[in-house]
């Protein structure tokens, strides 16, 4: 899939575990390790809103356009 979330990296330069954050944002943690390990096929912008919030990012840190090969 080209749109990869770079969740986990964001998490590790805020130094936030998987279950902090999914606490801080109300998701369980087999949704929230879906989103981490790049298995969702959608992210929906409340979603984004509320990881940007609890995580002090911008969408653009946590998306990224990779080219299929």
């Amino acid at each position: 899939m080209p749109i990869q979330l770079n969740l986990d990296r964001v998490m590790a330069e805020r130094n936030i575990s998987l279950t902090e954050l999914a606490d801080r944002v109300g998701f369980t943690l087999a949704n929230l390790s879906i989103l981490k390990t790049n298995k969702a096929k959608a992210v929906r912008f409340s979603t984004l809103e509320a990881l940007c919030r609890e995580l002090k990012c911008q969408p653009g840190e946590l998306l990224e356009f990779v080219k299929e090969k």
